[in-house]
């Protein structure tokens, strides 16, 4: 216990651990109460540094959490970027070095000006409002990264009722509360009403998290649709060769033609390997086959638009046959779809030069997709993991879809950390998600975020199932974080107050 609430590199060093357990209650390992432990573990360790000492204990918990949970960007790297072994693993530890700063400035601000080791039970308050303040911030700086959220490790566990309340940060919020009581009990004892509160805000999310599991916010909004998710498991280093690009359109057609009659088919991300300009022919007639069933085909595909003269290329998904729309991702992946300060990095490394790496961003006021008279929500890959973002689209939808195309991660854990997120988003707003990737896991994920049916990973194969049309909002897509968001910056604010009229007395 001393080694963790010192200053030095032991205390550092279990910092490191703390972090990395974080990995083992997500997916796919899913011991959640290792969250709890972590967690706890970084409350004690800021207990008794001062803010420079609390910087780097917080650099060592969040470099702990990143090298263990984000390790799957050195297959992207060196596997498909084209970096040797020795660059790959040293951009990707320059990079988990410059993130795990997410963690240590939180750090420095607790010990700097929040913490309260007089008052046990405000001093939890705040440290968990600390923590959503931290998650929320990187899920939005530069962007944002919103990987690794301690709430996830809840998606199958007592809290998962507390995310159509308020969203995967009040299970984090919640968390961090719930290891921080448990760390300061024994100081709370001496003050019987102090433990009663205590006692009562330890149990009471836990409670309602597990009244609220079964509860359903939503209902159907008509009779259930039939699905055939398609997944071509396209090689990644076949997936934009020339020679190659019109056996994959051959391949999608065929395995469409050859599908069942259902009432939507779904293709991955960038199933159709070509501009939609130029592969219009081929829509039309995938289009004309989807009508004849009476069925919506949706298809990732890329789309060039010209902006103020310029032409402009997006990440999109279209609809052909029975619906209608085309969306423009939003949400880009660094160096995978846009390259940060690419007059100076283009051109140094393979990496900087991965295919399909110049997307602009579209704009913010899409229309939804409509297929079969319902309003679908999409989401291209990587913007399946922004809570606020996905809550924003899926307020306005029936149904929740995502494409992705995984590929690019090798066999590593990251795949299914993803599935994981868009599990949660199910779940928060109470709505069918069809999950179609081009090597899996395509699945399909209930209201409830549990998946009732899945291709594994790594095979080619159709999916077909059902999904139902939901209606009404669960309160989450109702009020959003606010509340929470609202919340936590009176608990900073009142200990900030308290700590510095402490001060001064």
């Amino acid at each position: 216990m001393r080694w963790i609430t010192r200053p030095g590199w032991p205390g550092n060093l279990l910092a490191m651990a703390a972090g990395a357990i974080t990995t083992l209650a997500l997916a796919p390992f899913d011991i959640w109460p290792l969250a709890l432990l972590s967690l706890g573990m970084f409350y004690l360790g800021l207990r008794e540094l001062t803010p420079r000492q609390a910087l780097w204990r917080g650099w060592s918990y969040g470099f702990g959490t990143f090298a263990a949970g984000i390790f799957w960007i050195y297959v992207s790297i060196h596997d498909y970027g084209g970096a040797s072994p020795l660059l790959a693993g040293l951009l990707m530890l320059a990079f988990i070095a410059a993130i795990a700063f997410f963690f240590a400035l939180p750090a420095w601000i607790w010990a700097r000006w929040i913490r309260r080791e007089e008052a046990p039970l405000a001093d939890a308050l705040a440290f968990a409002a600390l923590w959503l303040g931290q998650e929320a911030f990187r899920g939005w700086f530069l962007t944002g990264f919103p990987w690794l959220y301690a709430g996830y490790s809840q998606l199958d566990g007592p809290l998962a009722g507390l995310a159509p309340l308020g969203g995967i940060w009040l299970i984090s919020f919640t968390l961090a509360l719930t290891a921080a009581l448990l760390c300061n009990l024994n100081r709370l004892t001496p003050r019987k009403s102090f433990l009663a509160v205590g006692v009562a805000l330890l149990l009471a999310p836990w409670i309602i998290g597990l009244a609220l599991k079964a509860h359903a916010w939503t209902s159907p909004a008509g009779p259930a649709l039939k699905v055939a998710a398609i997944q071509g498991n396209v090689e990644q280093s076949l997936k934009w060769d020339p020679e190659h690009l019109n056996a994959q359109l051959a391949l999608y057609r065929d395995m469409t033609f050859s599908s069942k009659p259902v009432d939507l088919i779904i293709w991955p991300e960038t199933a159709v390997p070509y501009l939609k300009e130029s592969a219009q022919g081929y829509l039309d007639m995938i289009g004309g086959f989807a009508s004849d069933r009476q069925s919506a085909l949706i298809t990732g595909v890329p789309v060039r638009e010209i902006v103020h003269d310029q032409k402009r290329y997006y990440n999109g998904i279209t609809v052909v046959g029975e619906g209608d729309g085309t969306y423009l991702k939003q949400k880009l992946v660094p160096f995978g779809e846009y390259v940060p300060l690419q007059n100076l990095l283009r051109g140094l490394i393979a990496f900087f030069d991965l295919p399909m790496s110049d997307f602009a961003r579209g704009p913010d006021d899409q229309a939804l997709l409509q297929a079969k008279g319902y309003q679908l929500a999409p989401y291209i890959c990587y913007e399946v993991v922004y809570p606020e973002f996905a809550a924003s689209l899926a307020a306005r939808s029936d149904l929740l879809l995502t494409i992705s195309n995984d590929t690019w991660f090798g066999t590593s854990i990251g795949p299914l950390q993803h599935l994981q997120m868009a599990q949660m988003r199910a779940l928060e707003a109470g709505r069918w998600m069809i999950r179609a990737t081009n090597n899996g896991v395509t699945g399909l994920i209930d209201p409830f975020g549990k998946i009732t049916a899945q291709i594994p990973q790594f095979e080619r194969g159709i999916l077909y199932g059902e999904v139902v049309p939901m209606h009404h909002l669960t309160p989450y897509l109702k009020w959003r974080s606010w509340p929470l968001i609202i919340l936590s910056v009176l608990l900073l604010g009142w200990a900030l107050l308290a700590s510095r009229i402490a001060k001064t007395v």
